[in-house]
C-alpha cells in the first residue's frame, strides 16, 4: 500500500510541476484581441474596487476561519488533519482556478437553446485558461466597474471555500490524498456548473429560471451540503462516534472569523461599493444574531444546556440562510431568515436518522439545510420585480423549487458518482489502524501538543 500510495503522490507532484512550468511558457492572451467584450480602465470606479479588494481579504479569511471551526469540534488526534483539509483547498482550487476552474465558471456559455435563446450549462473551458484576458480591464457585462482580474479573485474565494465546507461531514476517517482528487473534480464538474448556471449572465438557472442567490446559498451551501450527505453515504460510520469536542474556544474564534469574514461574502457580492452592499451587509449580521439566539433558546426548550458550541453553530446557520437573500431583503426579514432556518436546522441536527449515518459536523444539516431554507425563502420574500412569491406570483416561487430540485439532485448524485471514481483510483478511506491512531500521525505524523 505505501508502495502504491507513493506513486500517487509522485503522480500528483507532477501535475503541480506540469502546471507551474505550462505557466512559465503560456503564451498569455491580453484584452487587445477581444477588446468588444472588455471595457476601457476609465470605467473602474475607484471606490468599487477598494471595496472589492477589502471583501476578497474577508472571503479569504473565512477559510482559515472554517478551519478553527472545524478544527475546535473534533476528537483530538484529528484536530491537524481536519485543519488542514480546509487549508489545503486555498492551495489546490487557487491554482485550478486559474488553470481552467474560472473559465469554466465564466466563460461563454455551452449550454441549450430554449426559444431561441442560449442558455449555458457551463463556460468554455478555453476562455479564460491561465487567465487569459483577465487583466485590469473591466468585462462589460461582468462586474463592470471594477478590473476583471478582481472579479476572477473574488469569485475565486467562493470556489476555495465551498469544498472545505464538506470536510466536517468526512472528518476523521476519509484519506488525505483522496479528498485531493475529489475536491478537484466536485470544483471542476458540480461547482463550476453551478457557478455557471447561476451568476454567469446567460446562465440556465439565474437567465432562464430566475433563480435569485445574491451570494451562494445554492452555488456555495446547497452543492457542499448535499455533496457532504453524498460523502457520508459512501464512506461509512466511523469506527468510534463517541468523542468529545477538542478546543471550543477554536469553534469561537472560527466562529468569529466566519461572521467577520461574511461581510466580504455577502455585501461583497453587490460588486461595487454601494446601497445594496450597505443593505447586504446589515442582513447578513442580524439574521445570524437572530439564528445564535433562536439556536440557544430551542436547545434550552428542548431540554438542552445552552451552549457556546449551539451560539456558535446557530450563527453559522444564520449566515448560510441570508445568503442568497442578503442584498434582496430588508432588515426586519433578514430576522425571520434566522429564526425560522435555527429551528428548522436544529431539528435536523438533533434528528435520529441523520444521526445514525454520521455526518461527523452536521454538515448537510447546517450548510444543506440552511441552503435549502435560505432558497425557499427567498423565494417567497425577495424584493423587486418578478423576484419571489410576494413579488412576482406564484410561477416565480416554482421556478426557483424547481431550480431548489435540480440542484440538489446535481449535486448529491454527481457527488456521490465523484467519491464513486475516487475510491476507484485511491480508497476513499483510511485503514482501521490508521482511523484508531488518529489521522493527525497516521495521515501527517503530527499531533497536537
Amino acid at each position: 500500500m505505501e508502495k502504491k500510495l507513493e506513486k500517487r503522490w509522485i503522480f500528483a507532484f507532477i501535475i503541480t510541476t506540469a502546471v507551474a512550468i505550462a505557466g512559465l511558457f503560456w503564451d498569455h492572451a491580453t484584452v487587445t484581441e477581444k477588446s468588444s467584450q472588455f471595457n476601457g480602465t476609465d470605467a473602474i470606479v475607484p471606490a468599487d474596487v477598494a471595496w472589492l479588494l477589502t471583501a476578497s481579504c474577508l472571503v479569504l479569511l473565512m477559510t482559515p476561519g472554517l478551519a478553527f471551526f472545524y478544527g475546535g469540534m473534533v476528537g483530538k488526534k484529528n484536530v491537524i488533519s481536519t485543519m488542514l483539509k480546509s487549508f489545503i483547498c486555498l492551495g489546490v482550487i487557487s491554482l485550478l482556478w486559474v488553470v481552467i476552474g474560472f473559465s469554466l465558471s465564466f466563460g461563454s456559455p455551452l449550454g441549450i437553446e430554449i426559444s431561441g435563446t442560449h442558455y449555458g450549462l457551463i463556460g468554455n473551458p478555453t476562455d479564460f485558461a491561465f487567465f487569459d484576458y483577465v487583466d485590469e480591464h473591466p468585462h462589460a457585462k461582468m462586474a463592470t466597474t471594477i478590473p476583471f482580474i478582481l472579479f476572477a479573485l473574488f469569485q475565486m474565494k467562493f470556489a476555495i471555500i465551498t469544498p472545505a465546507i464538506i470536510t466536517g461531514a468526512l472528518a476523521e476517517r476519509i484519506r488525505f490524498i483522496s479528498f485531493l482528487l475529489f475536491i478537484c473534480l466536485f470544483s471542476l464538474l458540480i461547482y463550476a456548473p453551478l457557478c455557471h448556471m447561476v451568476w454567469h449572465p446567460n446562465g440556465l438557472l439565474g437567465s432562464y429560471f430566475n433563480v435569485k442567490d445574491f451570494a451562494g446559498g445554492t452555488v456555495v451551501h446547497m452543492s457542499a451540503g448535499f455533496a457532504a450527505i453524498a460523502g457520508v453515504l459512501c464512506l461509512g460510520k466511523r469506527k468510534n462516534l463517541e468523542y468529545i469536542p477538542t478546543n471550543i474556544p477554536f469553534v469561537l474564534l472560527g466562529t468569529g472569523m466566519l461572521w467577520f469574514g461574511w461581510f466580504g461574502f455577502n455585501a461583497g457580492s453587490a460588486l461595487a461599493a454601494n446601497h445594496t452592499a450597505a443593505m447586504a451587509f446589515a442582513t447578513t449580521t442580524i439574521a445570524s444574531a437572530s439564528a445564535m439566539l433562536t439556536w440557544s433558546f430551542f436547545d434550552r426548550l428542548n431540554g438542552r444546556k445552552v451552549s457556546a458550541l449551539g451560539a456558535c453553530i446557530g450563527a453559522v446557520v444564520g449566515l448560510v440562510a441570508i445568503t442568497p437573500a442578503a442584498g434582496f431583503v430588508s432588515v426586519p426579514k433578514s430576522i425571520f431568515f434566522g429564526f425560522a432556518a435555527a429551528i428548522v436546522s436544529n431539528t435536523m441536527v438533533n434528528w435520529k436518522p441523520l444521526k445514525r449515518i454520521d455526518d461527523t459536523l452536521d454538515v448537510f444539516a447546517c450548510h444543506g439545510v440552511g441552503g435549502i431554507m435560505g432558497m425557499i425563502l427567498t423565494a417567497i420574500f425577495a424584493e423587486g420585480e418578478d423576484a419571489s412569491l410576494l413579488h412576482g406570483g406564484w410561477h416565480i416561487f416554482g421556478h426557483h423549487m424547481i431550480a431548489m430540485i435540480l440542484v440538489a439532485t446535481f449535486s448529491f448524485f454527481g457527488a456521490m458518482l465523484l467519491y464513486k471514481v475516487t475510491n476507484f483510483f485511491i480508497p476513499l478511506r483510511v485503514s482501521e489502524e490508521a482511523e484508531e491512531l488518529g489521522l493527525d500521525l497516521s495521515q501527517h505524523n503530527e499531533m497536537l501538543g
